[in-house]
């Protein structure tokens, strides 16, 4: 499979079909849930107040992020659950997701101060991406993490 164009929605919970949301859902756990062997509440109760970035690849998601206005989660505007179908990693879809991610953020909450909290093994992905490190490492979900955050340039 040679990479082609990652097809980009941005939407509200309400205007999710039921099928969208099946299938995030099932992406989200098919990835942070069992490939990565971790027992935890994905299902949180925030998803709601998100912005939800989804990537599709020949009509089937295969990407995605879910985006915080400013207050909702951090004190920043902030970026969440990103994920990448194991099989499309290698397309550079994760790059593809989170540009997207940024400017929803920047499209809808007229802000470039973006905060997450990254897997400490994909430090070098979010700084790819003008992300730097903030503070100590901890652990979430048993999972090493570490907090970053994207400010705007002076």
């Amino acid at each position: 499979m040679e990479k082609s164009q990652l097809e980009i929605k941005v939407k509200h919970f309400e205007e999710l079909t039921l099928h969208e949301v099946y299938d995030i859902l099932q992406l989200r756990a098919e990835v942070f849930v069992v490939e990565q062997d971790c027992v935890y509440q994905d299902i949180d109760g925030k998803d709601e107040k998100a912005l939800h970035i989804i990537g599709y690849y020949n009509e089937k998601i295969v990407a995605y992020t879910r985006c915080f206005a400013p207050n909702i989660y951090f004190e920043e505007a902030a970026i969440g659950r990103v994920v990448v179908n194991e099989s499309h990693r290698k397309f550079g879809f994760g790059h593809d997701i989170l540009e997207a991610s940024v400017k929803a953020i920047e499209d809808h909450y007229q802000t470039k101060t973006i905060k997450l909290s990254a897997q400490q093994y994909l430090t070098k992905f979010y700084e790819s991406h003008q992300f730097v490190q903030i503070g100590d490492g901890y652990l979430e979900d048993g999972i090493p993490h570490i907090g970053m955050i994207k400010k705007e340039k002076a």
